[in-house]
Order: C-alpha cells, then sequence, then structure tokens
C-alpha cells in the first residue's frame, strides 16, 4: 500500500488547477500523469531579467523598463504587426505583436498610462529602433511584483509554454508536505545535502547557473534519493531472486568434451566465467548472470558448454537472440559441436511455417530437443518446453522485461544468462545491472588478427577505395558502413542507396547493399552471399545488421564515423578481425574534426580494449547519454545523470545492502521513511521504471 503522506503527490495531473481537459493530455505527455510527475519536471535554464532605462538597454538580453505608453501604431494592413511605442524619459521603444486584435491591446494600455513591460530588447530590421517582440510581461507599474527578476525555464510543448509549467510545478510544489527523512543523518552532514523538501523547493527555485547543475546540493540530493530507491529496486529483487530454488545443473563430462574438442583453449577470463556459471546452476538458486564481453571475446561458447552442462542432465536451454540473423550464426556456431556429443539442437524463427515448424515443436515439446536457438518465437504461446532450466539471452537489452519473464515462464525455477558486448564502464555497472551478477571477460581470444586502424578524412576517399580495389583483387572482402545522415532512416536508406550505386561503379557489381527495411528473407539471402564470398563488399546502414562473423571480412569503411558514437565505432571494428587476413578499419571524417571528435578517434586508434574505450568516452562524454545508454536499456532516471553522479551509485548499492541485510522488513524507523522513498520513485519489478 502507498503510504497516506504520498496520496496527494499520487493524484492525477489533472486535479492541478488550470489544468483542463485540453492541457491534461500535453501535460501527462510532457511530465507523466500524476502530480509527482509534475514535481519532478526540472527547470532547463533561466532568465535574469536586468532592470534598467531605454538608453541603457543592452541588445540580445532580457531586460525590464518603466514606461508611458506614447502611441498606437496600427497596422496599414491586416498582415502587418501591431506596435505601441514607449517612452521613459531616457529614449523610446516599440512593442510589436503579430496576429493580435489591437483594439484589445489599446483598452488595457491606453495611451498615457504607465506600465512595466520585460522581454527580450533587439533592433527592428532597419538596425535603427530598438523594439520587444510580443513582451514576457506588460503590466501596470503596482504589479511590477509579479515579474521575476530570476526565472526558472521549464520544457514546453506545442500549445503549454515554458511558464505555464512553471505555474503547474509550483503547485505540485505546494502539495509536497514535509516527508519523513529516509537518508542517514551522518551521512547528509559529511555531504553538506539539504533534507528532501529544501532540496525540491531549491529545485524549482534556482537564483543563478550553479543552481540548474547536477553537481549542486540540492540535486546532488534528489539524484541520491533516486539512486538509493533504485537500488534498493535492485537489491530487492536479487534477494527475491535468491529465495527461489532453481534446477540443479551440475558439470557434465558432454560439455568437457566438447570443451576438449575446440580448436583453440579457453581464456583464463572464459574460465572464470564458466566456473562462476557453474557455480550458480549447482548452487540450488535460480541464476541470474550476466556475462559481459568485449566483441569476439568468447561469450558464446561459455554459453555453449553452459547449455551442454544441462542437456547431460536431462534439462533443455533456450537461446534467444534478437535478430534472424544473429539467431542464425548461433546455430551454426552451437549446433555442430552439440551434435558432436549426441545433443539436439533446434533452430526456431518467426520465419518458420507450415510442417517443419509443427515438427521443431513437437522436438521441443517432447524433449528431442535439447538446445533451442530462436529469436522472439522461442516464447510464443504454442512454444511449450519439456524441462526448461536455463535461458541464455544475447544482447539482452534488446529485449523487454516482459519478453523475458515470458521465456522464463516456459519452466520452473529456471536460470538466467544474460550475454552483452556493450562495454559499460565499472561506474555505471550498478546502475544498469544491479540485480545480476556479473562476469566480464576481458581477455580476446588467441588467434585474434589485430584491427589496425586509421583516421581518413573524406577528401581522400579515392585513396580508400583505390586501396580497397587492390584488396578486393586479392580476394578480400569488406563492409562498408554508411554514415548517419539523419533520425529519418528513409534519408538515411537514401544514402546508403547512393554510395551502393557509387562503390558497384568503382569496385565493380559485386556490392551488396542490407537495410533495416529489408524482410528477414531478404537479408538473410544478402548475407549468405556475402558469406559465400559471393559479394566482395557488404554495405549497411546500421550496426545492428552487421552483427555477423564473416571471417574473410577484413576491412571496415565507417563514412562520416565523426557522426558514430565511441561504442558504435568500437562495435563496427569487431566485426573484421576474425580470420587469419590482416585487417584494418578505416574511419572516414569529414574535417575539420571538434576537439571531442578527434580524442575520440584518437582512443580507437591506440586501443581495442572495450571496457577502456568505455570509460574514455565518458571522460570525454560527461553528462547525458555516453555510449547510447538510453538504447541499452538504462534507467529512466528523472534526477539522477549516472554519468555527472556515478561517485554516488556504488554509496547507494553499498547503503541499500546493507539496509536489507539489517532491516529486511523495513521496521525501523529508517526502514518505515525508506519505504516512502521507494513508493515516491515506485521503481516497477523489472527494472525499466513506469511513471506511476
Amino acid at each position: 500500500m502507498r503510504p497516506e503522506i504520498l496520496f496527494p503527490l499520487f493524484a492525477p495531473s489533472s486535479t492541478l488547477k488550470g489544468v483542463g481537459p485540453r492541457l491534461a493530455p500535453l501535460l501527462d505527455k510532457l511530465a507523466g500523469p500524476l502530480v509527482r510527475d509534475v514535481l519532478f519536471v526540472s527547470p532547463q535554464s533561466l532568465i535574469q531579467r536586468r532592470a534598467t532605462t531605454i538608453a541603457g538597454a543592452v541588445e540580445g538580453e532580457v531586460q525590464t523598463f518603466t514606461v508611458s505608453i506614447d502611441a498606437h501604431l496600427k497596422p496599414a494592413r491586416a498582415n502587418l504587426p501591431y506596435r505601441i511605442r514607449c517612452f521613459d524619459g531616457s529614449g523610446f521603444i516599440t512593442l510589436v505583436f503579430f496576429k493580435v486584435f489591437g483594439d484589445h491591446l489599446e483598452r488595457q494600455n491606453p495611451s498615457g498610462s504607465r506600465r512595466v513591460v520585460s522581454g527580450k530588447v533587439e533592433r527592428d530590421k532597419y538596425g535603427s529602433e530598438l523594439q520587444i517582440a510580443h513582451p514576457d510581461y506588460l503590466l501596470p507599474v503596482e504589479r511590477a511584483g509579479e515579474i521575476p527578476e530570476v526565472e526558472p525555464v521549464y520544457p514546453a510543448t506545442a500549445g503549454l509554454p515554458s511558464r505555464t509549467v512553471r505555474k503547474f510545478a509550483q503547485e505540485a510544489l505546494a502539495r509536497a508536505g514535509e516527508l519523513p527523512e529516509w537518508q542517514d543523518p551522518a551521512w547528509l552532514q559529511r555531504e553538506v545535502l539539504p533534507d528532501w523538501r529544501t532540496a525540491m523547493t531549491a529545485l524549482h527555485a534556482p537564483q543563478n547557473e550553479g543552481d540548474l547543475s547536477p553537481l549542486s546540493r540540492a540535486r546532488r540530493r534528489l539524484a541520491y534519493d533516486e539512486l538509493l530507491a533504485h537500488q534498493l529496486a535492485l537489491a530487492e529483487r536479487r534477494l527475491h531472486r535468491r529465495a527461489e530454488p532453481g534446477r540443479e545443473i551440475a558439470a557434465s563430462a558432454t560439455a568437457n568434451a566438447i570443451e576438449a574438442a575446440l580448436p583453440f583453449r579457453l581464456t583464463g577470463a572464459q574460465q572464470m566465467a564458466l566456473a562462476e556459471v557453474r557455480g550458480d546452476l549447482a548452487s540450488g538458486e535460480r541464476m541470474a548472470r550476466l556475462i559481459q564481453g568485449d566483441v569476439g571475446s568468447g561469450k558464446t561458447v561459455v554459453a555453449l558448454l553452459a547449455m551442454a552442462d544441462a542437456a547431460a542432465g536431462g534439462m533443455q536451454s533456450v537461446l534467444m537472440a534478437p535478430t534472424e540473423i544473429l539467431a542464425r550464426q548461433h546455430f551454426e556456431t552451437i549446433a555442430a559441436p552439440l551434435a558432436a556429443q549426441g545433443v539436439t539442437a533446434v533452430l526456431l524463427t518467426g520465419r518458420d511455417k507450415g510442417a517443419a515448424r509443427a515438427e521443431t515443436l513437437r522436438m521441443i515439446a517432447d524433449g528431442r530437443a535439447a538446445v533451442v536457438v530462436g529469436t522472439h518465437a522461442v516464447f510464443q504461446t504454442d512454444v511449450v518446453y519439456r524441462a526448461l532450466a536455463l535461458t541464455v539471452v544475447d544482447e539482452q537489452h534488446r529485449f523487454g522485461v516482459n519478453e523475458r519473464r515470458r521465456l522464463q515462464d516456459k519452466g520452473e525455477g529456471v536460470h538466467l544468462l544474460a550475454m552483452s558486448a556493450t562495454p559499460i564502464p565499472r561506474t555505471l555497472e550498478l546502475t544498469l545491472y544491479g540485480d545480476l551478477d556479473v562476469s566480464r571477460l576481458a581477455e580476446k581470444p588467441p588467434g585474434r588478427t589485430p584491427v589496425v586502424t586509421a583516421a581518413v578524412p573524406i577528401p581522400r576517399m579515392a585513396e580508400v577505395v583505390d586501396r580497397l580495389r587492390k584488396a578486393i583483387a586479392g580476394g578480400a572482402q569488406a563492409f562498408w558502413i554508411c554514415p548517419l545522415v539523419a533520425e529519418s532512416e528513409a534519408v538515411d536508406l537514401m544514402a546508403a542507396e547512393q554510395r551502393v550505386e557509387d562503390l558497384r561503379r568503382w569496385l565493380g557489381p559485386s556490392v551488396g547493399l542490407i537495410h533495416g527495411k529489408m524482410t528477414g528473407a531478404a537479408k538473410d539471402a544478402v548475407m549468405a552471399d556475402f558469406a559465400a564470398g559471393k559479394l566482395s563488399v557488404l554495405t549497411a546502414t546500421t550496426v545492428v545488421e552487421v552483427g555477423v562473423n564473416v571471417p574473410n571480412a577484413s576491412i571496415m569503411v565507417i563514412e562520416h564515423s565523426e557522426r558514430f558514437g565511441l561504442a558504435q565505432l568500437h562495435q563496427l571494428r569487431g566485426r573484421v578481425g576474425r580470420g587469419a587476413r590482416e585487417s584494418a578499419c578505416v574511419l572516414l571524417y569529414d574535417p575539420p574534426l571538434s576537439q571531442v571528435a578527434q580524442a575520440r578517434l584518437d582512443i580507437l586508434r591506440k586501443t581495442d580494449d572495450g571496457f577502456v574505450i568505455a570509460e574514455k568516452d565518458l571522460e570525454l562524454r560527461g553528462g547525458g547519454d555516453p555510449l547510447g545508454l538510453k538504447q541499452s536499456g538504462f534507467p529512466a532516471y528523472r534526477f539522477a545523470d549516472p554519468v555527472v553522479h556515478r561517485d554516488l551509485i556504488a554509496v547507494a548499492a553499498d547503503d541499500a545492502r546493507l539496509v536489507l541485510n539489517r532491516d529486511a522488513a523495513f521496521a525501523s524507523p529508517r526502514g518505515k521513511a525508506l519505504l516512502v522513498l521507494k513508493a515516491l520513485f515506485d521503481w516497477k519489478p523489472g527494472s525499466e521504471r513506469e511513471a506511476g
């Protein structure tokens, strides 16, 4: 039950004064459906209004003047603006209004009346007169106190201006009562942080740019509250999971035989990860472990051996991948080693139809298929498992919480092994994976060819094409990644199609194209041609489409590389260097580069360690969304910036663990206050929080 003290904040935002049927959906979209959501909208900037005379006015600044209305200058034609000329003894300034009814303005502000006007001062198009277009305020002098010297600017949307959002936020703040202190007093004192109500008041009343900074005391306090609420939710989920029994799976001779038959030895990191996975599987508790490994670090092999252990114990495993291409690649990797030890694997995708699909489903239901590899098809209603015990989810952030849960619900006590090739800095790991045990594969398997990385300006593209032509003549294959032209996939596709025409003209007809709008069958056909060597160059529009293993591909050209994130560039580069050929990655860029873009390309040239790259990217980007974290299933924080506030993440995780170890029932005075905190931020059990 939600604590009664929070009822005013969890009322619908439509109960705020002035939020009628027209504004309610706009406010809901901008902030959320609750008063709490409006309270949590932070000002983005502020306007500082300086009172001055017209003679002392500064162009481009927001200023306030006390004036007399000198004259109303009515437009000669309907399409011209309405003007009011004002005078303050030191000079004239004109107020300009577009598409308004002048009669109303004249009644409200008759000639000779005294007014206070505030807005941004500009020159007219001839540069001769000072003017203010649509002043922010035009009030009688006795109401001058209504014009704030410092005015916070809130996010706005069409039909819902910033000043209206500010009014609603102030009313929401008025409904926020004094809440019990849930933070440790000694910690608050050491960090010099205010109480929650003071911090929230300061959030909505910034006095200078420093108050808007995520490093301000008020914002750090609110950020820590949010991080602690999230870490409590993650720690509780971890605790509940460990209380649920899992199927016991022992290490097996089957897996050992597969490992012995591999054409390489496991790296030390793979051996450690496998030992950690096997420890979880044999513990009797449900495993929830993430293998975080760089591109090509050998995550799939660890998963293969765990699935072999399950098969040897008479249980089933399923490996779910986000795309059909990746699912087929995984199947081709694991099916033969499993078959050599008498373990049957099947592939199930949305494209399977008719008798073939029906037979696959029968094999899964009667247990003949010990390992199932597929896409979203593996958790559909008609897929019934005889003894599902282990789910392996590749690029787990590409699946929703409910999708992962539907898959695990196909059996009892099912273990989860997630895999991710997106390197996340250690400082952010707890935020994204706080409910998972994490194994890191920080070594590359032996035999991987180092990839030589070079940054080349686009004006020298002809040289790149010439070298590519020679490499292709020698039997090499290449990826050519088209630039991110715009947010529009259609625009990106047009650019890619144009580049394919160019490449065919320069290199010959064996240039293929793969993009997001193609059907699964069409993508597979192009990939099959590329893997078979029928295509020399594969042009692609997106990172996702090249998540494939073609050992003969040894050249990666990334056009307009400065438009890609560092993590994306690293992922793309990892698609080459998988075979015996000497490999190269060419980063084509449009000069001149910004300082940050230059540093980013320099990092790629110096290292191929994804974790080092992730940490460096963090340093370069500062706040915001490094590494495309929002696309990696990152939490939707309101106050916490996981980059700027990364020093608070580990503190919050430690505090959450300590609380649950000492007071899992939240029965102490602080525990009861923490229940209010948890309800206030309302983190749902599925990691991604849905407001309300």
